[in-house]
């Protein structure tokens, strides 16, 4: 794991807030001891989740997105480590590993135009770079009997997820996706908008469910192509459950559930499904954050659930310099997650 910046705890000290009388999740959650092998201690650590951030918004430049997702890893590891350590939900649950370390690739593009046709290209090329670290990263997390928690980026990085999670599995896997776009789009070259397309293109991804769609931002093409595939690609819209009231959202939860249940699957978040959340595609109108979360708490329950990523939250885009509020956000996802996800280990 060269490209990994390990997360150690002298870091986590620094970020939580002792206060007498309370223990929080900074006090309690696992740190790998330097030099010690990576992987053994992964295996061997009685924590069953692992804590993984991407600080980098390279995918969403090459998407024509706004950036500012790179800063959803520290905005979230901060306040998880400030989480109350209790019976509803233990710190020392989780192995915080650590964060890839993207910053040459980050370095690079300051000064790269996605208007300009060379310089998209060259940030295409740099997205894959950073799947090759994401997708090693992830196989190696769940080689070693643990679920990935991961943290940061743009949805580029399901591509990594998904490709990772597969190797691991030895077959292709299945994907829910909680998001205003498919994300399925043509494959013209690495970007946020084409992470499932492409591991779908290389079979890594089985089966793979859209879950609330935003009808005004999903082009007749990328409709075109999902039902040529309805056997293994479906989804639902925003508009159908909470806009004219067709279907329920409970009901449809089952329905994505019932499309991808058989095989291990990972669970896919894109913040700029929720309204007023600071990110690439920041939109007024979703479903609440009482909605994902039941979301979140429903499919972690279900056996196969593999891993959860949480992504394209942007505190540095938040104006109104509530920054830390996404990271409070990302805090209650990861527990919500946990506490469904425990229910597996009974």
């Amino acid at each position: 794991m060269e490209k990994l910046i390990q997360f150690t705890a002298s870091d986590l000290a620094k970020i939580t807030n002792h206060r007498s009388g309370e223990i929080k999740f900074g006090e309690k959650m696992v740190t790998i001891p330097k030099d010690t092998d990576l992987n053994s201690f992964i295996k061997t650590t009685e924590a069953k989740y692992v804590l993984l951030g991407i600080p980098e918004d390279i995918g969403i430049r090459a998407n024509y997105g706004r950036p500012g997702a790179a800063s959803a890893w520290e905005s979230a590891i901060k306040s998880i480590a400030n989480i109350q350590h209790n019976r509803f939900c233990k710190g020392s649950q989780i192995l915080v590993l650590g964060q890839i370390d993207v910053q040459e690739q980050m370095n690079e593009v300051e000064n790269l135009d996605f208007n300009d046709v060379d310089d998209r290209s060259k940030l295409s090329q740099l997205v894959k770079k950073i799947d090759k670290e994401v997708s090693y990263i992830v196989c190696k997390i769940i080689q070693a009997g643990k679920i990935p928690i991961i943290i940061g980026g743009g949805h580029n990085n399901s591509y990594g997820n998904i490709k990772g999670t597969a190797l691991a599995k030895g077959k292709a896997i299945n994907a829910v996706n909680f998001d205003a776009h498919s994300d399925f789009r043509i494959l013209e070259g690495r970007h946020s908008g084409n992470g499932f397309s492409y591991a779908f293109e290389e079979g890594f991804l089985k089966k793979y469910f859209i879950f609330g769609l935003h009808e005004n931002y999903t082009s007749k093409s990328v409709l075109d192509i999902i039902k040529k595939l309805e056997d293994r690609v479906r989804y639902n819209t925003y508009d159908s459950i909470n806009i004219r009231k067709e279907k329920n959202f409970r009901q449809e939860m089952a329905v994505a559930l019932d499309f991808i249940k058989n095989d291990p699957f990972g669970i896919e978040i894109d913040l700029d499904a929720i309204p007023n959340i600071a990110s690439s595609a920041m939109t007024l109108s979703g479903f609440s954050i009482e909605e994902l979360r039941s979301f979140i708490s429903f499919f972690a329950k279900q056996k196969n659930a593999s891993y959860i990523h949480i992504c394209e939250g942007a505190p540095d885009l938040d104006q109104e310099k509530n920054n830390h509020l996404i990271g409070k956000l990302i805090g209650y996802l990861v527990t919500d997650f946990i506490k469904g996800y425990n229910l597996n280990l009974l």
